[in-house]
């Protein structure tokens, strides 16, 4: 399977559309973000994706788009230009080791048409073995409309599935995982995480306000949309989301930033355990409340992160006029 960069070669081709899901690792069509890209310099690109005015996981919150639909498109980002741009075969595994955004939350407002979004993309710090990529940082400035929405940062490295299967050793058999898997812990209360359902909280409460049990559930439609060894990173990453959100309960408002550095794979057989902690930088004011969250699992860290939600007023709806013939 090819994909071109040249959606110019005629009218059919210049619409728009979602790219195959292979390239951005999804089993289901539905869950593609992403409908083009082209290279713009060496090692720098521009993709393009589009966001529903709904989703069902990734909902909308005060009027505000949900920023993990930043992360989850740098994240179809990433195996996408592995494959077209790095010459990266399909069955090779891209693993975080970072992840970072700061969203701008005016330009995060639902709009009455879905958001075109554009990820303009430079790769640094690219390294390989032989002929084989071995890792690189994106740096990643979003637009909406040409309009700025955000940054992110994503540092990751590419395993081959040898590699991949050596390292993991029986932790990679999925049929010893699903064997193995511990049974799902009861939800926290949805409102407390910033919720609406608890199939979708990812938190399961202890004797402690600020310790959490990871709810891994295998059988979310959006988090696990395919058969995994290990806890996936935007489960990691909406845990983080909700232990912000816990944290500042009652308060509501936009997770405009994220900074999380992965240490080693969250296992699907074992407890794993989401801490909050005091900031030791910026303190909480009205308008903004810092968290940090820890992982950690077989008392060994799995996570460190730092994650700011911001009052915002609700968001309205800017009002667009579209000429139809």
């Amino acid at each position: 399977m090819t994909l071109s960069t040249d959606h110019s070669a005629s009218p059919i081709a210049a619409l728009s559309s979602a790219l195959p899901r292979e390239y951005v690792h999804k089993s289901a069509h539905s869950e593609v973000l992403l409908t083009g890209w082209r290279t713009v310099a060496p090692d720098e690109y521009v993709v393009s994706a589009q966001w529903p005015r709904t989703h069902s996981f990734y909902t909308p919150d005060g009027g505000h788009h949900d920023p993990l639909l930043l992360a989850e498109s740098v994240r179809q980002a990433i195996p996408l230009l592995s494959h077209v741009a790095y010459e990266v075969p399909f069955g090779h595994r891209q693993i975080w080791d970072t992840f970072s955004y700061s969203a701008n939350p005016e330009t995060l407002a639902v709009g009455s048409t879905p958001a075109d979004i554009a990820l303009h993309i430079r790769c640094s710090g690219i390294s390989r073995r032989g002929r084989r990529l071995a890792g690189l940082t994106m740096h990643v400035t979003a637009t909406r409309d040409g309009e700025f929405l955000g940054t992110a940062q994503a540092g990751f490295t590419n395993q081959p599935e040898a590699v991949y299967q050596r390292l993991r050793g029986p932790n990679a058999d999925l049929d010893e995982v699903a064997a193995r898997t511990i049974p799902l812990p009861p939800p926290l209360t949805p409102r407390r995480v910033g919720r609406d359902r608890f199939h979708d909280v990812a938190h399961s409460p202890t004797s402690s306000t600020r310790r959490a049990q990871l709810r891994a559930d295998v059988n979310h439609p959006i988090l696990f949309d395919h058969p995994v060894d290990h806890a996936p990173g935007m489960l990691l990453l909406e845990a983080v989301h909700q232990a912000a959100y816990r944290s500042a309960f009652p308060r509501r408002g936009v997770l405009t930033d994220m900074e999380i550095r992965f240490f080693r794979y969250a296992e699907l057989t074992s407890a794993c355990w989401i801490e909050t902690v005091p900031t030791a930088g910026e303190p909480a004011t009205p308008d903004r409340h810092p968290v940090r969250v820890v992982a950690s699992q077989n008392g060994e860290v799995v996570f460190t992160a730092t994650a700011t939600i911001n009052a915002t007023a609700p968001a309205s709806a800017p009002v667009r006029v579209h000429a139809t013939p």
